[in-house]
């Protein structure tokens, strides 16, 4: 889908180095699981099993997006103390943080995750 960016960044594991790396997962191809580091030149090279597993998170993304039109007749309800809310899924989508976790090489990396949309009231 033309326009749409899902955007994934982490901070560089290199010491000393912690620069934030992004990404648009929608870019990533297969088999070109290499992204750098413009700080320090790290390269990180995703293995078959994450690559599969943004892959997944990839489709979800379309999906999504693909339903977009559907979305505000959809809700998710919440119980409270004082009864049950209604949260649409629209505004769920703009307000939850998403996060993939990968742990490899003796140390665990936080992969976070946001789509920006086409236009500006996609997914308002």
């Amino acid at each position: 889908m033309p326009g749409l960016r899902a955007l994934i960044d982490f901070s560089c594991a290199e010491d000393g180095c912690g620069q934030p790396i992004q990404f648009n997962l929608l870019d990533l191809r297969a088999g070109e699981g290499v992204v750098t580091c413009e700080r320090c030149r790290q390269s990180y090279d995703f293995d078959d099993e994450f690559l599969d597993k943004l892959n997944k998170l990839r489709v979800l993304i379309l999906a999504v997006k693909d339903a977009e039109d559907i979305l505000g007749d959809c809700s998710v309800g919440v119980a409270t103390a004082n009864g049950e809310i209604k949260l649409p899924y629209k505004l769920l989508l703009t307000r939850l943080n998403t996060q993939i976790t990968f742990a490899g090489s003796g140390k665990t990396m936080d992969f976070h995750f946001r789509v920006e949309p086409l236009a500006g009231e996609t997914f308002r």
